[in-house]
């Protein structure tokens, strides 16, 4: 039996501030987004008839937890910094808000690396990471490739 490797997406929306730690235009300033990430996953369908997931990649559910889990509810309606950002100070005195600390930059293009590796490591057994797409505004996104990361 020859067997076939699909790729399924799944898309998600979340909304995120962040400023950009050295920029030298607007993005230096916080600012929020919008962002739309596109995940793509690539495998063989699941071929037995006693499984649930027969016929499947993977579950379009089961994707969706795995990303709300890894990706979504640390992130979603958070001001995400690096951690040697010049708005530390004032932050620190926030209360009840969700600020999260990165070790990057928190670029488009810094995130959706974070994003693969968060995302890579929860996929089930057989299914791997084929692409993501961060789309921080309508017309500006990053893109990650499993083929061009080993």
């Amino acid at each position: 039996m020859i067997m076939h490797k699909v790729r399924v997406t799944k898309e998600f929306s979340f909304e995120m501030a962040h400023a950009l730690e050295g920029h030298d235009g607007q993005c230096r300033y916080i600012h929020g987004h919008s962002y739309h990430l596109s995940v793509t996953v690539i495998g063989v369908p699941i071929q037995d008839a006693g499984s649930p997931k027969n016929g499947m990649v993977i579950d379009f559910a089961d994707l969706k937890a795995l990303v709300k889990e890894t990706v979504l509810d640390p992130l979603d309606h958070s001001l995400v910094l690096f951690e040697q950002s010049q708005f530390l100070e004032q932050v620190k005195s926030w209360t009840g808000q969700k600020v999260v600390l990165t070790p990057y930059n928190p670029t488009c293009e810094n995130l959706v690396i974070d994003f693969a590796k968060r995302i890579r490591t929860a996929l089930p057994q057989g299914t791997q990471l084929y692409r993501l797409i961060l789309r921080e505004t309508q017309t500006g996104y990053a893109e990650w490739y499993a083929s061009d990361n080993g």
